[in-house]
């Protein structure tokens, strides 16, 4: 099942994807579901899935989508987690993920413009898969890991390079407002069995960037909940962002760096394409 946040005719609410286009679950179940975080908290899926027939609110190239999940309690990155993009940035290998935060407000929807900070040139794409909890846990042993999962979307975790590199910390640099994208929907987990392989492709402007699959990641999706799990309580709706491979525009020869009217397109085999033009940012 795909399911979006997107804005309606009322304002931001939450669907469901179909072929036909977006049912509008929120104007539905909003009494007790007012948000698609909420939905997942509720474990309410079936009661989503009960409307799967109906006709839809809105076609799919009329809708004004939001990040899919647009107030997460957190958002927990991996970097150098696959191991092409390690060695392309000459670091060691570690016993250990390496983890930042973003926060909501650096993220833009599908078809929304990345904005090209006026501080810097080098806004670097990263195309990621991002998994988005379902159950609560602390400690989750990663035997039990996949049953934490709600559902899986594109991410593009992207980056304002010297600002990344200002100090040892990289919050600067992969915070900078509507610099990264998340969409256009999630796919559900039961939709997508746990250890499937999934392929991930980046292209800028059709040319194809980035290019690996999921088994290639050095800590898996369930190490990455276990770990992460030991130190935070994990919730409904937090999003973990996997990891980049290599091919990221910083370590071309000459670097490549997105522009003003580029295009940059996330694709996950299963789940869809997240696409964004980049813009400008006036001060």
């Amino acid at each position: 099942m795909r399911l979006a946040s997107f804005r309606g005719t009322s304002g931001p609410t939450y669907g469901l994807v179909t072929d036909q286009g977006v049912i509008d679950l929120g104007r539905r179940l909003g009494a007790r579901y007012p948000d698609l975080r909420a939905l997942i908290a509720g474990h309410a899926l079936d009661e989503a899935r009960r409307f799967a027939g109906e006709a839809p609110d809105a076609r799919i190239d009329r809708v004004d989508w939001l990040h899919v999940i647009p107030n997460p309690d957190k958002i927990v990155c991996i970097g150098l987690n696959y191991e092409e993009h390690r060695v392309e940035t000459n670091r060691d290998k570690t016993e250990h993920p390496a983890v930042f935060l973003r926060l909501a407000e650096s993220q833009v929807a599908h078809g929304q413009a990345l904005l090209l900070p006026p501080e810097s040139t080098q806004l670097d794409y990263e195309g990621e898969i991002a998994v988005i909890v379902g159950a609560p846990g602390r400690r989750i042993p990663e035997a039990r890991a996949w049953e934490h999962v709600f559902g899986y979307a594109p991410y593009n975790d992207g980056s304002v390079r010297d600002w990344q590199r200002h100090t040892v910390q990289w919050t600067a640099g992969k915070n900078f407002a509507r610099t990264g994208g998340f969409g256009p929907w999630l796919v559900t987990a039961d939709e997508i069995p746990p250890g499937t392989v999934l392929e991930l492709t980046t292209r800028l402007n059709g040319a194809v960037m980035q290019h690996a699959t999921t088994d290639m990641l050095i800590h898996s999706i369930p190490r990455l909940i276990a770990y992460i799990s030991t130190w935070t309580t994990l919730l409904p709706g937090d999003v973990i962002v996997s990891g980049t491979p290599g091919g990221v525009g910083a370590r071309r020869n000459p670097p490549v760096w997105m522009k003003a009217g580029d295009v940059v397109e996330i694709e996950v085999s299963r789940i869809g394409v997240l696409r964004n033009v980049v813009a400008a940012e006036s001060r």
